[in-house]
């Protein structure tokens, strides 16, 4: 076994506690450890992919009990691909987190960083159904401390919000995977796609509630229609980093359905072929026109990413909904996609909230900024970025998506859909622009001195590292597009793996 398929999990863990038990009075140690840690994940994840690269499958068997009887971490091509793109996320995060302060506006923001870190990596890396759900909770628990995190009566509504959703979405877990336990005796998913394949369709009942249950959670963490609501104001009142660290967090639900569904339940599966596809393409076409129309009608900032969120999870699962190596590829370019564009708006609204003085996110008229030039720019490639316009790697994403569906008989729906839902984010974000960055208003002079003699009031230049953190994710979006056709390349072949699943059902059982 390759122990260092565990290290994503057991890292952080270990970095929370000793931060945790040890720095708590020392701000500056925990950034050290933090970032240390955030670094050695970043290593850790491009070995993991590059022995993925190759092709091979590896299997981690917890106190080395085969499965399905023991708990296993499976690393492939997709689970190897997520961890990379959480563990660079999370750096660049915690880089601007750092710099801007925000770490210190609260207590064990950094432990609690960490733990969420491992509940992330647990989820994309396990192979057990069950530890999906406790991995699930672990991020979950941390995520409602982040969310909180600096305080505030709008912030502490939408984390009550955020926490009674979720518990509801762990409860209605909880009785998937009772169900599916009932009819299969298993929780491991390799096992449990070798046993839900030998049921009879006649007797498949249960299986295909336990299938649509599944479905419901992870709806709910992809914020898929009607299931979205907690997200807006979560992600538009949630702090900075973390709603940027959020960005990735919804696409485990995203991540959860692609595996489920391929492996488990897959397109070959009669008790489940006819209604998983369909439930996710409607849902997902509805997800993204509403995530659109959001951005238009948005009247802060916050409000506008967090909308701009929705209608990139709707845009990625109409992808996944198809359900073919195609449609795969296609996904998972637009998740990478969407994961460095989604927490590039996130940064990129926090950067505007604290140089805008009274302003703050609201979509009206205030004095210049400082820096008005780079945080501009920064928003403009944020916004093609996510509106998909070209040339960045949105506007590619778009496009696989849209001929991967073209042999699918909603075609002209999804087309349409696509293309109109565009151009309405793309007048959105131009109308939040042009406010925030042209339609500047002279600031008030200051009332004890004389008018004439007065200069403009300026805001606060925002400090280095932060702007540096958000270059780095619109650099992330450049090379995303430069490098497609490598990037393409690797994605393709992830794509096969994951439509053949014999190779990954070998892989864990092989031993048995």
């Amino acid at each position: 076994m390759n122990h260092w398929i565990i290290a994503p999990v057991v890292l952080p863990a270990v970095m929370a506690s000793v931060i945790t038990l040890t720095l708590r009075f020392h701000p500056s140690l925990q950034r050290v450890f933090s970032l240390a840690s955030c670094i050695a994940l970043l290593m850790i994840a491009l070995g993991l992919t590059a022995i993925a690269a190759t092709g091979r499958i590896e299997v981690y068997e917890l106190g080395n009990w085969p499965a399905p009887f023991g708990i296993v971490l499976v690393l492939d091509r997709l689970s190897a691909l997520m961890v990379l793109i959480t563990a660079a996320l999370a750096l660049v995060v915690l880089l601007y987190a750092t710099g801007s302060g925000w770490d210190q506006r609260g207590n064990n923001f950094h432990a609690l960083y960490q733990f969420q870190l491992m509940g992330i990596f647990g989820a994309f890396l396990t192979g057990d159904a069950f530890n999906l759900f406790v991995f699930f909770e672990v991020l979950l628990i941390a995520s409602y401390g982040l969310m909180i995190h600096g305080g505030g009566r709008r912030r502490l509504r939408a984390g009550v919000q955020y926490v009674i959703y979720n518990l509801l979405g762990s409860t209605l877990f909880l009785f998937a995977l009772g169900t599916l336990y009932a009819v299969t005796g298993t929780l491991n998913m390799a096992d449990l796609a070798e046993r839900a394949a030998d049921i009879p369709v006649g007797d498949s009942g249960l299986l295909r509630v336990g299938a649509v249950l599944l479905l419901l959670v992870f709806a709910i963490k992809a914020a898929l229609l009607p299931l979205h609501f907690w997200l807006p104001e979560t992600y538009a009142e949630a702090p900075a980093p973390v709603a940027a660290l959020f960005a990735v967090m919804t696409k485990v639900g995203a991540y959860a359905i692609l595996r489920m569904y391929t492996l488990v339940f897959g397109p070959e599966l009669g008790a489940t072929a006819d209604i998983i596809a369909p439930l996710i393409l409607f849902a997902a076409l509805v997800t993204l026109a509403v995530g659109m129309i959001g951005i238009l009608g948005a009247r802060r900032l916050g409000r506008l990413a967090a909308f701009a969120a929705i209608a990139s999870m709707g845009t990625l699962l109409i992808a996944i909904s198809g359900f073919r190596p195609e449609t795969t590829v296609a996904a998972i370019y637009y998740m990478i996609h969407s994961t460095l564009a989604g927490a590039l708006l996130f940064l990129v609204v926090d950067l505007v909230r604290m140089q805008r003085g009274e302003a703050r996110g609201a979509l009206i008229p205030a004095p210049r900024m400082a820096q008005q030039g780079l945080v501009a720019a920064l928003f403009f490639g944020a916004a093609i970025a996510s509106a998909g316009m070209p040339p960045l790697s949105g506007f590619i994403g778009k496009l696989l998506i849209l001929d991967a569906v073209r042999d699918m008989p909603q075609v002209w729906l999804i087309w349409s859909v696509i293309l109109i839902t565009s151009l309405v984010g793309i007048l959105g974000f131009a109308q939040a622009g042009s406010i925030v960055f042209w339609k500047t208003v002279p600031a008030e002079p200051p009332t004890d001195e004389p008018e004439t003699d007065a200069a403009p009031a300026t805001t606060p230049r925002a400090a280095a590292l932060p702007l540096v953190a958000s270059f780095i994710l619109l650099a992330g979006i450049t090379a995303l597009s430069v490098f497609a056709g490598p990037v393409t390349g690797f994605v393709e072949a992830t794509a096969d793996q994951i439509h053949t699943p014999s190779g990954y059902i070998n892989a864990v059982l092989g031993q048995r």
